[in-house]
């Protein structure tokens, strides 16, 4: 599981979306979100698929990687397709055994929450995956830099965001480490129900907080010894700046934003 975690690592190649100006790859980022819980029917549906698999595929990195970032949702997706089939009491009665109930509109959102989650992750992983961390950080900070006029901190806060991907892979890493540790002393982490494979992870995570604990103090006396205090007065040796490509992306999520709004409002939106 923990090798299958593609949130905040960097896949070094060259695409379109790699040469895309972060704060666009943030704002499209932000519309994207924005319309997954705005479609309804299955053609807005398509739509969003459609631009998500574009996506994918002009970012140059293969689909099994991307598709691996599911797995460690997968049991999220599952309890969260579950709930939603079970609990959803509108509608004709498909099957019934007691006090459960499966509808057809049970069944409807089940897959449109389903269909939701693994286009976020996708989406959110394609934006970590093009985009390296320190890059990252920078649009973020000069996204929210006029926030700085009312005293938001806007660095400090994309530092920490920043900081907190990059420790993503990390920790997973180390997770990894423990658990082939544990497995070479007799541990077992694969067989039995969900229960049991529940508690057999709580060994796992002293070891992983204390040295996450560690690794943030390790960070914390870097950053000092460097003689960090904020961002006050830095400056950035790569400049941001806007082009071609970044236009283009602009007038094709527009594009894409306004066919599914149009689609679910009408024409007279």
């Amino acid at each position: 599981m923990f090798r299958d975690m593609t949130l905040g690592q960097y896949y070094n190649t060259k695409s379109v979306i790699h040469s895309l100006d972060p704060r666009t790859k943030l704002i499209i980022l932000l519309a994207y979100m924005v319309m997954l819980f705005v479609i309804d029917t299955p053609a807005e549906h398509a739509v969003m698929i459609a631009f998500t698999i574009a996506a994918a595929a002009l970012s140059n990195v293969p689909v099994k990687f991307i598709m691996r970032g599911l797995k460690p949702v997968a049991l999220l997706m599952a309890f969260t397709a579950a709930i939603n089939l079970l609990m959803t009491r509108s509608g004709e009665v498909l099957w019934s055994f007691g006090f459960l109930q499966i509808t057809d509109a049970g069944v409807k959102i089940a897959v449109e929450m389903l269909l939701r989650v693994m286009m976020l992750v996708t989406g959110s992983s394609i934006l970590t995956l093009t985009t390296q961390p320190t890059v990252l950080t920078n649009g973020m900070e000069s996204l929210m830099k006029p926030l700085g006029k009312i005293g938001f901190p806007a660095h400090e806060i994309a530092m920490m965001m920043s900081i907190a991907l990059r420790f993503i892979p990390t920790l997973t890493d180390e997770a990894d480490k423990i658990v082939k540790a544990q497995t070479s002393r007799g541990g077992d982490f694969d067989t039995g129900g969900i229960i049991k494979k529940a508690k057999a992870m709580i060994p796992l995570f002293v070891p992983l907080f204390v040295s996450a604990f560690r690794r943030a103090d390790d960070l914390a006396m870097a950053m000092e010894a460097r003689c960090y205090h904020g961002g006050a007065g830095r400056t950035a040796y790569r400049q941001l700046k806007y082009e071609r490509g970044d236009a283009a992306a602009f007038v094709v999520t527009g594009a894409v934003c306004a066919c599914v709004l149009i689609m679910r409002f009408g024409v007279g939106i």
